[in-house]
């Protein structure tokens, strides 16, 4: 049996956006390193019962992966996190893979999109070139999940990187609040407001939280504001720059001695 890559994600339940995003990644990785067979898993429990009773379709999660693979006899499995920060969904999926280590020749764990300075860098050009034909009024407001980990710190950083350019990062369940944003927005030059997810899909959050009509939505607080708004949803697995980010994450991983 060849080695293993399990793309390992949150999930989502909406079949179109995981198509366009977490398959795109998963056949770029495939394509990339036709010596391995890769395989999927999802981090969300929730996201993975919603799949089953919606499409009578199962997704493993990391833990059931790793079983199945070495009980097929598959003796080096290497795991590539499509997270977007090294938070909670991360340190879920790496601790499963590390449980089978006794039991393989090999495993290793990538890093997920935002783990260097230099991930860092690159998505910021990548922000660049999407704000590349905004007029003077206009920005770019980008949605992360946000989380109760200390990587949570990862779009402060993110943003606070982005300064002196009209694009800002916000999080749903973390700092930086929108409330806070709109407060920075209402002082400046920025009159029309392009909304886009800083997920690796366009699912639940960016579909609801961020792009909807609904009252306390990204979109409706910017509109009561006083802002022109436009929503796009489409993740970051749909971005050629991030597919190919994580394929070198993906070598990174490979290359490197042991897991840090």
């Amino acid at each position: 049996m060849k080695p293993a890559l399990i793309a390992v994600s949150f999930g989502t339940s909406y079949p179109e956006t995981r198509r366009k995003t977490i398959e795109a990644v998963e056949e770029k990785l495939a394509e990339k390193y036709p010596e391995l067979d890769v395989f999927r898993a999802f981090t969300s429990n929730k996201v993975i019962k919603k799949i089953k009773e919606q499409e009578n379709v199962t997704i493993l999660t990391v833990d059931q992966q790793m079983q199945k693979l070495i009980a097929d006899g598959c003796k080096e499995i290497y795991v590539q996190p499509l997270h977007i920060i090294p938070g909670i969904e991360y340190s879920k999926a790496l601790h499963q893979a590390m449980r089978y280590k006794d039991q393989l020749e090999l495993v290793k764990v990538g890093k997920p999109l935002l783990s260097s300075i230099e991930d860092y860098q690159k998505v910021v050009a990548w922000l660049e070139t999407l704000s590349e034909n905004l007029k003077d009024d206009e920005a770019l407001v980008l949605m992360g999940h946000g989380s109760q980990h200390s990587a949570f710190t990862v779009y402060a950083c993110l943003d606070h990187m982005l300064l002196e350019k009209p694009i800002f990062i916000c999080a749903v369940e973390s700092y930086p609040e929108i409330s806070l944003l709109i407060e920075r927005l209402k002082k400046s030059r920025y009159k029309k407001i392009k909304l886009y997810p800083l997920m690796l899909v366009a699912g639940d959050h960016a579909t609801n939280d961020m792009a909807s009509a609904e009252e306390g939505s990204w979109k409706s607080q910017l509109e009561q504001a006083g802002f022109t708004v436009e929503a796009y949803l489409k993740g970051m697995g749909e971005v050629r720059e991030i597919q190919q980010q994580f394929a070198e994450h993906a070598a990174a991983m490979m290359e490197g001695s042991t897991n840090d």
